[in-house]
């Protein structure tokens, strides 16, 4: 199979792990050598209740046997989307009540793009340096590194970058900005949190320039830092929100949110201001539901917190300079790449998944998904541990 893989299926590295996946339950993915994975990675963020959860794959079967794709998105009223749009609102900040369904992440993003350039009629946006929303020709187009954008110039303009937890950069955000979009938690740059009350501080400054504030919880959001919502932990209120990843318990999904009046002037003039076939698909709709309810009605979103408390007692070891992040978003941060690397790859020959991210390479991706068990956590660290110390002796003895 992974010959074919590499032959047949367009890759995205010169290097794919290549995992030949059989099945994967919980918080483990097993290879077609009947060897199990402990999954630290959860699918980068995505797989927020683990692998095949019971409640998800339910709702999924339930669905498809009523039906599957009937019509593009939002001409035809379909349970599973409309309940799922329902039960978000409750959970929002009392200005954000609608919610437009997408494919993904990036192309939530997109359409958060497009919303503040109609509703301000604006068109300069700024984005954060070493910022990533996904990779689609507007999400790329908030990326500051220019050896990632190069090949794919032009992009499209009017766009600049302010430094994340840089306040003198505020006064960037004028009465020409249309839209302010930053990660609530930097992802790629290293799981890098706002400090100094930096978010409230970046809306302070958009509500007096007209500018709307849009906030990327595609990473953070679903439970992953402690609360539903990343930002909830910084005092801030976005007034547009991209979502994604954890949202649909492994299946492709993605949503930008914001108020009524917001969300409305996509619907017209023009038209269609923003469209999409199979956003909002009913399978994928009920499985988010179905996803939303669990993290929500159980102990899964206090619980992170206290399993990053045990994920920091136990990553403790000379070659881990820190921990950076909140809740199940963590980064174990050591001296080089290429102990991060050697860390990652070893890893996976002893049963554990872990990743990098996409800048910093001097971070371990932990991510896990939220129901991991604290047997597991113990496990897992376990390995990490022994492989850093193995590089330390050898360091050691040289």
């Amino acid at each position: 199979m992974k010959e074919d893989f590499i032959k047949y299926q367009a890759q995205t590295t010169p290097h794919p792990l290549g995992l030949e996946v059989s099945h994967a339950r919980g918080s483990y993915i097993y290879t077609t050598d009947g060897r199990k994975h402990l999954d630290f990675v959860a699918g980068v963020s995505a797989c927020s209740l683990g692998h095949c959860h019971p409640a998800v794959v339910n709702a999924i079967k339930d669905q498809a046997e009523k039906y599957l794709h009937v019509m593009v998105y939002g001409e035809y009223a379909q349970e599973p989307a409309v309940e799922l749009a329902k039960l978000l609102a409750t959970y929002f900040p009392d200005n954000i009540k609608k919610t437009y369904l997408t494919n993904s992440g990036t192309e939530a993003i997109e359409g958060a793009l497009k919303l503040a350039r109609r509703a301000t009629g604006r068109s300069a946006i700024i984005a954060a340096k070493d910022a990533y929303h996904g990779n689609t020709m507007g999400s790329l187009s908030l990326m500051s590194m220019e050896e990632r954008m190069a090949p794919f110039r032009p992009l499209i303009g009017d766009i600049s970058f302010i430094t994340f937890n840089n306040e003198a950069d505020l006064e960037k955000i004028t009465e020409n900005t249309a839209g302010v979009i930053l990660e609530t938690i930097q992802g790629g740059a290293g799981f890098i949190l706002p400090e100094n009350n930096f978010l409230k501080k970046v809306k302070e400054r958009c509500e007096k320039t007209g500018t709307l504030l849009i906030l990327d919880e595609i990473q953070p959001g679903f439970g992953r830092t402690g609360k539903l919502f990343g930002f909830q932990n910084f005092d801030v209120t976005p007034d547009i929100v991209a979502l994604g990843k954890g949202m649909g318990g492994g299946l492709p999904i993605g949503a930008f949110a914001a108020s009524e009046e917001l969300m409305d002037l996509l619907a017209d003039n023009p038209k269609l201001g923003h469209i999409t076939t199979f956003g909002g698909n009913p399978v994928i709709a009920a499985a988010a539901l179905a996803t939303l309810k669990e993290i929500t009605e159980t102990d899964l979103i206090p619980e992170t917190l206290q399993k990053e408390k045990l994920f920091r007692e136990l990553l403790v070891h000379p070659l881990i300079a820190e921990v950076r992040g909140k809740g199940l978003m963590l980064a174990a941060l050591v001296p080089s790449e290429e102990i991060a690397s050697e860390i990652i790859l070893k890893a996976k020959d002893k049963g554990l998944i872990l990743f990098w991210l996409l800048f910093e390479k001097k971070a371990i991706r932990i991510t896990p998904p939220l129901t991991i068990s604290v047997e597991e956590i113990k496990e897992g660290c376990g390995i990490i541990i022994d492989l850093l110390e193995e590089i330390y002796e050898r360091g050691r003895s040289c």
